[in-house]
């Protein structure tokens, strides 16, 4: 039997991109049950991608309770229904195998990973101020993509002059922002840029320096997105409400790899059940950006912990 709920987390405080703001995580938690054992898995359908609950909702309860983790990779396109109705299947698969799930999967036992953590785009003191109070975390990633870029990566980098700090612009630049805003970049320690032009609208990053490694977002989803990305980006982020689930999280990783890309794992705004299977997916990943629990002000039973030596990964009672 599979059910679908919707399941609001509050956040800890309000969170902003260059696209708005939001004070909760909507999400869809995806339950199958058979034989007495019940996996679970968790999605966030994303407007960018055309998605809404209650059509990723719909997608999800059209499919047979009977569907195999094989079959479902034709029933539904890559995207949030088909990433929480996979690990629910891979938390169910471990359940009723009584194994961990990387050992269901042949992976090595996963390992405590940094990760991330990601500043709300606010007024440039208001960042140097947020900055400053999570100057202690390994990795910073600023949300950038307008006019006032620049003043507010300053001031982060004064809050925080010790941290790694990587931008994400969510395709708010043109190639002439990017190729201006480069050596400064650069200047200020800048060691990643996530999306910097609109998808689809990103063919100059193949003519243009690209003094800081460039990292594919809304431009790469599953393996056959990749091949587009050669020449342009230097990185790919991988997230699971894009590529379908974790089997074909895995399977993009390993080609991406092949390919000479770089790896990062990403997230959207969820619980720890989200970022769960992604604990699995970055191992060994350049970067990790799976901070989704620690801006909520509530989450799961049986929760990710996060301390000094990053995320770790899941209790069996959560995922896997």
């Amino acid at each position: 039997m599979i059910t679908v709920t919707e399941d609001r987390f509050r956040l800890a405080q309000t969170f902003t991109i260059s696209r708005g703001s939001k004070t909760e995580a909507r999400v869809l938690t995806v339950r199958i049950t058979r034989d007495r054992r019940t996996g679970q898995g968790e999605c966030v359908p994303y407007a960018r991608y055309g998605e809404k609950l209650e059509s990723v909702r719909a997608q999800i309860e059209g499919l047979p309770d009977d569907i195999t983790r094989a079959a479902l990779q034709s029933a539904l396109p890559p995207g949030a229904g088909r990433n929480a109705v996979d690990c629910a299947l891979w938390d169910l698969e471990a359940k009723l195998a009584g194994e961990r799930i990387w050992t269901i999967a042949g992976l090595p036992r996963p390992t405590s990973i940094d990760t991330a953590f990601t500043l709300s785009l606010a007024p440039p003191e208001d960042m140097r101020t947020a900055a400053a109070a999570n100057a202690f975390r390994p990795i910073l990633k600023i949300k950038l993509g307008t006019p006032d870029d620049m003043p507010r990566l300053e001031a982060v980098r004064a809050g925080a002059p010790r941290s790694r700090i990587i931008v994400d612009a969510n395709e708010g630049w043109s190639p002439e922002i990017y190729s201006d805003l480069a050596p400064h970049l650069l200047r200020l320690g800048v060691e990643l840029v996530e999306q910097p032009l609109p998808a689809g609208q990103d063919d100059m990053l193949a003519e243009i320096a690209r003094p800081v490694p460039v990292c594919a977002d809304e431009s790469c989803f599953d393996r056959a997105s990749l091949a587009g990305l050669k020449g342009k980006y230097d990185v790919v982020n991988l997230k699971l409400d894009k590529t379908g689930g974790l089997t074909e999280g895995l399977l993009t990783r390993d080609l991406a790899r092949a390919m000479g890309f770089k790896v990062m794992v990403g997230c959207m705004v969820g619980s720890s059940l989200a970022m769960a299977p992604a604990v699995l997916l970055a191992q060994g990943a350049e970067w990790t950006d799976l901070d989704g629990p620690l801006l909520l002000s509530e989450d799961r039973p049986h929760p990710l912990w996060y301390d000094a030596e990053g995320v770790h990964p899941s209790d069996a009672k959560l995922w896997g």
